[in-house]
């Protein structure tokens, strides 16, 4: 990212992030808000999001010659509850965290995260095997995921929605 000055931390009003990011950058402010696709069941649908990588925390560069920003107006910002402190001293994050994060983040952009890990153990929620835990296996197309289930002292390999499975 382009600017000069220090990174700190900006703590957000809950699920307001993308709020205080858009207002801060109207301002001015050279921020930074770390997203990361992830995958979700929405309506009995497997939908990716992008989700806050730290739910209520962006970073702002914050100047400190004469012709910087002033601090104040942060405080003040629509969905901004504070500058993260230390005492009364506003918490410096070093700028190769941020930019690592950054690298990071724009990898991780390529391909969202999974709903479920192969080996996780889940629970079936619904249909005739609603109740049972198992283990995920693998997506098995758009909307269903095959998991092995233990019956009768075998494991059978079973297709479930997806939507009708939960982390255990």
């Amino acid at each position: 990212m382009i600017g000069d000055g220090d990174w700190y931390l900006v703590h957000t009003k809950p699920r307001q992030e993308q709020r205080a990011l858009d207002n801060l950058q109207r301002q001015g402010y050279p921020c930074f808000l770390p997203m990361v696709p992830v995958e979700r069941v929405r309506n009995g649908r497997v939908q990716v999001e992008q989700q806050a990588l730290f739910p209520r925390y962006l970073f702002i560069r914050l100047g400190s010659g004469r012709d910087a920003l002033a601090w104040a107006p942060v405080r003040s910002t629509l969905g901004v509850t504070r500058l993260v402190t230390f005492g009364h001293q506003p918490a410096r994050v070093p700028s190769g965290l941020v930019e690592q994060l950054q690298r990071q983040v724009a990898e991780l952009c390529a391909a969202p995260q999974p709903l479920f890990q192969p080996g996780q153990a889940v629970r079936i929620t619904h249909g005739p095997f609603a109740g049972l835990e198992c283990v995920y296996q693998m997506p098995d197309g758009n909307q269903r995921a095959l998991v092995l289930l233990t019956l009768m002292q075998r494991p059978v390999t079973v297709a479930v929605p997806v939507q009708h499975i939960r982390a255990a």
